[in-house]
């Protein structure tokens, strides 16, 4: 960064510098041009003064050339003709100065037209030569791209020395942060600019442990789960192998079935969890909610299990959200409801302004104020052994949250008017 800085500082200076010396190495001629006339006028102001009295015309320096010549040009004085073109004749009788580059020095003539004792008209001319008008327009820009290199070498060293400087902080502050250990902090500095840093640096190892921790959690929590059907299969697989015994064989077999099963869907729900927290989203659409409610209450009925009750409003309730998801948010809702219920479950579907409301009744033994924090954590479970033997994973609840999240929606938990939990999912409405 300080080469990058100090580069673009030294070269922007350089430039302007360069730049400034072109103009003022042009500048130089105009100004000695400007200083030669200044000298000039008033010696042609003598010659004019003395060609109206009808005096003779004398040079008031020896550096000045002064002559006196007819409206066309030839000498008026009986000198021989001046080193002037025609086209130089007709500018001095207009009155504009001559300046001849082509002459060795070059030359800057000035004239005007006076009139004579006997009403002759005279063009009188005064001129002199610039000795060095070259040679110091050429030192001038020399001189002036020296300075500017000085001084474009000057901003250099200002600029690495002022950078580094002001780095000095952020390095001390980057070493800190390569010694840090697990836990640990960075200290605030005194800089306001250096301690907005240090403590976005923080939050920043703050949200990584905190994640760290989660997937350390995440880890040890999924190979315990997985590691129990997978045991089970193990197991009745093995005493099947050693004691063969057909009356038992289709007890085996079913007991594997139901722990494959079990084992399928946890991978299922750990592999969704994954692509969530991959920030992979499927493609979104209006989906009638009523019409999932409806199917997804189909779906998850139990014979002999607690009766599936559906209130939905009249029309459709249209939610943005990809299809799969809807489903997935009401089945886990609704298995989980079935799970627990004693008799019945209600599913309802209400619409208010922009928002649609699925709330999932039961009359079950419902959830304990001190529970509801955590139910939907990733593998929590509000009776382990309960929850275990009835077929659940611990992931139902975490992914019906983590789905209606990432669409903007909210889900809460609560006491249910049917003596049993409630689960309120809220989306937001899409227009077709």
């Amino acid at each position: 960064m300080r080469l990058r800085i100090t580069a673009v500082a030294t070269a922007g200076t350089l430039a302007v510098l360069l730049g400034l010396a072109l103009l003022s190495s042009r500048m130089t001629g105009p100004l000695l041009v400007d200083s030669a006339d200044d000298e000039l006028r008033p010696a042609l102001d003598t010659a004019v003064a003395a060609v109206a009295a009808g005096a003779e015309v004398r040079p008031v320096s020896p550096n000045f050339r002064t002559r006196v010549l007819d409206t066309a040009g030839a000498p008026a004085d009986g000198a021989a003709a001046p080193e002037l073109t025609p086209s130089d004749i007709r500018t001095l009788k207009a009155g504009v100065p001559v300046l001849r580059l082509s002459d060795s020095p070059p030359a800057r003539w000035l004239g005007t037209v006076a009139t004579a004792p006997d009403g002759a008209q005279r063009l009188v001319v005064v001129g002199t030569g610039l000795a060095g008008y070259d040679a110091a327009r050429g030192a001038a820009l020399r001189w002036l791209i020296t300075a500017a290199v000085i001084a474009a070498a000057a901003t250099a060293l200002a600029t690495w020395s002022a950078v580094r400087s002001a780095m000095r902080p952020v390095g001390r502050l980057r070493a800190a942060a390569a010694r840090l250990g697990a836990g640990k902090r960075l200290p605030l500095p005194e800089s306001r600019e250096l301690r907005a840093l240090a403590a976005a640096m923080n939050d920043l190892l703050a949200r990584r442990d905190e994640a760290a921790d989660r997937l350390r959690r995440f880890t040890g929590d999924a190979a315990h789960e997985l590691r129990s059907p997978v045991a089970s299969i193990r197991v009745q697989a093995e005493v099947a192998v050693a004691h063969p015994d057909p009356e038992l064989a289709q007890e085996v077999l079913a007991d594997v079935a139901r722990e494959s099963q079990r084992l399928s869907a946890l991978v299922d729900g750990l592999l969704t969890l994954a692509r969530s927290d991959a920030g992979e989203l499927p493609a979104a659409s209006a989906v009638d909610l009523s019409v999932a409610a409806a199917d997804a209450a189909v779906r998850c009925a139990v014979a002999d299990g607690p009766a599936i009750r559906v209130h939905a409003p009249p029309g459709a309730c249209w939610v943005y959200a990809a299809p799969s998801e809807v489903d997935l948010v009401l089945d886990n809702l609704l298995r989980n409801a079935v799970r627990h219920a004693r008799a019945r479950v209600v599913l309802t579907v209400l619409t208010a302004g922009r928002a649609a409301r699925v709330v999932v009744d039961d009359d079950g033994h419902g959830i304990a104020e001190e529970h509801r924090a955590r139910v939907f954590d990733r593998f929590y479970r509000v009776q382990d052994d309960r929850a275990r033997s009835s077929g659940g994973t611990g992931l139902g609840l975490a992914l019906v949250a983590e789905v209606v999240r990432r669409r903007g929606g909210a889900v809460r938990v609560g006491e249910s008017p049917e003596g049993g939990a409630r689960f309120q999912v809220t989306w937001r409405t899409a227009s077709v």
